[in-house]
């Protein structure tokens, strides 16, 4: 008899614990969705970076406007991968962008221990085999604390594998977290051959097919808009402390030719949208489909997504030199 009630009990514990997984992942509704959807009322927003830093300029403007924003509680940093003229390979990418992210913190006294993490070594080529990193496995254990009423905002500004391999290893995840993403065109642009979103293409399709609550900052042509000068660096930016030095010499050393020469500082953006939405104005849009021609088609019947049309850019550089005068006390 004992033996027996003991099998019942574990074979109802085995049923609860399914039934609490299968509740786990369970799709969203597309009200819930389109509530997470809504910007963050409360602040501070928790957050991770997810971020191809070594890439260009912009990631390293983009990790520090987090850090010194009040409004943001950064929880950790991803080193995302890329492949260009910086990098041999994928991985090498990485391991530049992992390597810029310890020189950025160092700069800002911000501990790395527990707070950054490599991530994925290589695109995805199979989604049935997705790949583990460091900071995937972090990724998931993070968003496992939230729950859809307090959600981790992932702001990621590089090729995507990183946010792909979790949602493909954990796909639960998608109901604790709303994806920030600088990738891909605006909806109308007649090509996706955008740096972040070509260099995985699999990986772009995975985020937009997942149901996972998206905020797409379009680059061409929206945030395209969001750029500055080698005067307005150094008035506003150089002086401003050791980072402050450092970010006016990597934009410096960017363009030969300054004359009338301006940079698009792109992955601020992402971040601005979370320190005022107000600034990127939105709309909820339906979720395109990726095509192999990196092009989007359409399907009004797919789930919905936000999809940010245009930047206000001095309000966003105003808040940023201001906070960086006063981390320097000035």
């Amino acid at each position: 008899m004992k033996k027996l009630i003991c099998l019942l009990l574990a074979a109802g514990c085995a049923l609860l614990a399914g039934s609490a997984m299968a509740q786990t992942n369970v799709p969203l509704s597309e009200s819930q969705r389109v509530v997470m959807l809504e910007p963050p009322a409360r602040k501070p927003v928790a957050m991770v970076l997810d971020t191809d830093t070594y890439n260009e300029i912009d990631d390293q403007f983009a990790l520090v406007y987090a850090l010194i924003s009040a409004e943001l509680r950064v929880e950790a940093v991803y080193a995302a991968p890329f492949k260009n003229n910086r990098s041999s390979s994928p991985e090498d990418g990485m391991e530049k962008s992992y390597e810029e992210i310890l020189r950025i913190l160092g700069k800002l006294g911000v501990s790395a221990e527990g707070f950054a993490f490599k991530g994925s070594r290589r695109f995805i080529a199979d989604v049935a085999r997705p790949e583990r990193s460091p900071a995937v496995d972090d990724l998931i254990e993070r968003a496992r604390k939230h729950r859809p009423e307090d959600p981790l905002y992932v702001v990621a500004v590089g090729a995507i594998a990183n946010v792909a391999n979790a949602l493909l290893i954990e796909p639960s995840i998608r109901r604790n977290i709303v994806l920030v993403w600088l990738g891909g065109n605006a909806h109308h642009w007649p090509h996706q051959r955008e740096f972040n979103f070509q260099q995985d293409l699999k990986a772009s399709r995975v985020v937009f097919d997942s149901g996972v609550p998206l905020v797409q900052l379009p680059c061409t042509p929206i945030v395209t808009h969001f750029a500055t000068t080698v005067p307005e660096m150094e008035r506003h930016v150089g002086g401003q402390g050791a980072i402050g030095d450092y970010l006016l010499e990597i934009f410096k050393g960017y363009h030969k030719d300054h004359f009338a020469w301006s940079k698009v500082l792109w992955d601020m953006t992402a971040v601005a949208w979370l320190v005022n939405d107000r600034w990127l104005p939105s709309n909820i849009v339906h979720t395109p489909i990726v095509t192999d021609n990196y092009t989007f088609s359409f399907d009004n019947s797919r789930h919905m997504m936000r999809a940010v049309y245009f930047v206000q850019r001095d309000p966003i550089f105003r808040d940023f030199f201001t906070k960086l005068r006063r981390r320097a006390g000035g």
